[in-house]
This record gives C-alpha cells, structure tokens and sequence, in this order.
C-alpha cells in the first residue's frame, strides 16, 4: 500500500505548493489581466484534473490489489465510460481553450487612438523606431538593410525622415497611453517578452507581427528574448522605462535632437569628401 501513500501525497502536496508557494507571476504593469485570469482558468482545470487522476489511481491500487480467490474481470470497452470522458474531455478543452480565444481576439485589435512603434530584434540586441512629429513611421524593406542602414528603413519615404531610431538604450514609453507594437526580425526568429507586461510575440524574418498594451505602472523592466537566437541569446536583453507624459516628452523630444545632430554631422561629413576630390 505504499503506492497509494504516496499517490495521495503527491496530491496534496502539489495543492499545497500551487497555495503556499513564494514562487507567482512578477505584479503586472499593463492592461493584459486577462492573460492572468486565462491562466488561473487554465490552473483550476488541470490542477483539478491531476488531483482526480492520482487520486482515481490510488483508489485503484487498493480496490483492485491482489488478494487471494479474487479474480480480475476482463471488460476491453465500456460505452457508458468511453462517452462519460469524452464529454468531459472536451467540455474541459472547451472551457480553456474559449477564454483564450477572446483574450486573443482583444490582444490583436488595436484601439484606433493606439500610437505606433516598432521594435527590431537582431543577433543580438534590440532595436526600437518611433515616429517623429508627424505621428507616422516609414517604410522599411528587408531588402534595405545594408551596413549604414541595419533596420532596412526606406530612405525615400517622407513619412520616415524624422523617425526616432534608438540602438543599444532603452526604449521609454509613456504611462496610460495604448501603444501598438510592431516587431520584425532582421536574421533569425526571435521572441519578444516583458513579463511585467505579459506581452509576448514571436518575431518572424520577412515579415511583421504586433500586439498593443497600455502601460500602467512606471518603473523599468526587462526585455527578454524568448526564443532560441543563436549563441548569444542569453544576452540579447533590454530594458523598457515607463514614466509620466512629462518625461517621456523631454526623452523623445532629446532622441530628436541626437538624430538631427547625426543627420548633420553626416551631411557634412560628406561635404567635406566632395570638396577633397
């Protein structure tokens, strides 16, 4: 009968460190409670299914033991049995599997006062393009990329001439406003992941994904990439600061000012190799 101890210990003790455990999700810190409410859904339903299964198995060990002049009865089907799971199977696949549909639905549908930014996962760093004063981003094409241009932007396109391109910093976002995020990969597939936000979307090479959140605690938090990249993986990390509107205005309006300073500097650079040949 130690089997059946241990099954039923292994019961309790799973219940009791899902409750007791010090180990939960980091606080969220954007609109995305349903992703939290769809996993709570997810744990109920499984939990109670584990707990019923080991606790179905340790009653079978000890119903169904061997004593001596019993004698097993063979019964290879069952209708009543056979129809009794399968209607439970699929009433319990139904009730996590609609939840996330709608949360899924909410994730992609982009409120029409969401601005838009785009974020570019590389070998291996992030890179982040905000629009300028115009409130649009312009163009890119896989095609475009090239050493003095590593995000493939359309240079042609007016729409992105004062786009805010940060490399290597943070990205800073303002707080209580929907933001629809734009990723593309520019070798390989990767994965971007806040878990503070419980955002989290692959990045596919030749083409664009997105999602939109809505920040709404200030504070930094860690962008991971949560697929494997490459041998740098572990270290393709970031980081996200959420402030007020205040700040995060004399942020960008500073990102503005360096791009102009830069697009100077190279205007003249190439003034000075035309004059020297």
């Amino acid at each position: 009968m130690h089997v059946v101890l241990v099954l039923v210990l292994v019961a309790i003790g799973s219940v009791l460190f899902h409750f007791l455990s010090p180990w939960w999700w980091t606080p969220i810190a954007s609109n995305w409670q349903y992703i939290d409410d769809t996993i709570i859904i997810t744990f109920w339903i499984t939990g109670v299914v584990f707990v019923a299964v080991l606790l179905f198995m340790a009653y079978c060990v000890w119903r169904f033991r061997h004593r001596e002049g019993h004698k097993a009865a063979f019964e290879p089907e069952n209708r009543r049995l056979e129809t009794g799971l399968t209607v439970i199977t699929g009433l319990g696949v139904a009730a996590m599997l609609a939840p996330g549909l709608f949360v899924w639905n909410h994730f992609i549908t982009v409120p029409p006062d969401a601005s838009e930014i785009e974020i570019v996962g590389q070998q291996w760093q992030w890179s982040f393009r905000l629009p300028g004063k115009d409130g649009k981003l312009g163009r890119s094409s896989i095609d475009s990329i090239a050493d003095d241009n590593p995000l493939g932007l359309d240079k042609n396109d007016p729409d992105g001439r004062d786009d805010v391109v940060v490399q290597s910093e943070d990205l800073h976002l303002p707080i209580g406003k929907p933001i629809k995020v734009v990723l593309r990969s520019t070798d390989v597939l990767h994965n971007f992941y806040v878990p503070e936000f419980r955002a989290k979307m692959d990045i596919l090479p030749g083409s664009s994904t997105y999602f939109w959140l809505t920040p709404t605690r200030t504070g930094t938090f860690d962008i991971l990439c949560a697929e494997l990249c490459g041998t740098g993986h572990p270290y393709m990390r970031g980081s996200v600061v959420v402030e007020e509107q205040l700040s995060y205005d004399v942020w960008l309006d500073s990102q503005q000012r360096r791009m102009v300073a830069q697009q100077d500097g190279t205007k003249g650079q190439k003034g000075e190799v035309e004059v020297q040949q």
